[in-house]
């Protein structure tokens, strides 16, 4: 990914970015993104990056050996310090839409951001609002007081979070608005999008914001902005 293209995504809200991949794709319809209302622990956290997926289950305890639930757990830290970089931590909990157990609190979240990663986009549960790593957004299902018998049960598979498939790999953004998955064929073209989108909503923005705007210069406005995107 283009550094420029980096920053400018870390700059913008997941609705700009959805905005921008109809503008790329010259179309409305795209439906990569989750449906429903997340909560996330900083109201101003951006999450970019590649994904790196999990699946993990709290409510009952694993059924497999302890060392088989330990070796996998080590090994999901192993995959999460390796992936490639900007990356995203994405877990789908299993026992979703009755997710119990927080596997994103204090600890959790130290650790993911001292291994270079830029946040987590999960369906499942997070917890100690107050002592969460600093910078390091979690953009999650519910907030409650427990991790129950969290383990992980499945590692670099597709994953489901809020009615979006995120594979391996996938560019994914995500604020407190949700996140989407953006296509790869319009990754190179996304820049020029995003910068499009915001200069073509300024010719309705900035009559907007003026003093003395009225419903005839809304409506000359909007007709430059419709010109704009056609």
């Amino acid at each position: 990914m283009r550094e420029s293209l980096l920053t400018l995504l870390r700059s913008v809200d997941t609705p700009t970015v959805c905005n921008a991949i109809e503008v790329a794709q010259g179309k409305r319809g795209f439906n990569d993104f989750t449906r429903g209302t997340m909560l996330i622990n900083e109201p101003t956290g951006v999450v970019v990056g590649y994904a790196s997926t999990a699946k993990i289950a709290a409510i009952s305890p694993p059924t497999e050996p302890p060392e088989v639930i330990r070796t996998r757990r080590m090994a999901y830290y192993k995959q999460m310090a390796d992936a490639p970089q900007p990356s995203v931590c994405v877990v789908e909990d299993e026992d979703y839409p009755n997710a119990i157990g927080a596997f994103w609190g204090e600890v959790n979240t130290e650790v993911h951001k001292g291994l270079g990663m830029s946040g987590t986009l999960t369906n499942g549960v997070m917890r100690d609002l107050g002592d969460m790593a600093p910078d390091y957004p979690v953009v999650a299902g519910s907030i409650g007081p427990s991790h129950g018998f969290v383990h992980v049960t499945a590692l670099d598979v597709p994953v489901t979070v809020f009615g979006m498939t995120v594979r391996p790999g996938d560019l994914v953004h995500a604020d407190r608005h949700g996140a989407v998955v953006v296509p790869p064929e319009v990754i190179d073209q996304l820049e020029t999008a995003i910068r499009k989108m915001q200069e073509t909503e300024h010719l309705v923005l900035g009559p907007a914001r003026e003093e003395g705007f009225n419903f005839a210069k809304f409506e000359a406005a909007w007709a430059a902005f419709e010109k704009a995107r056609t």
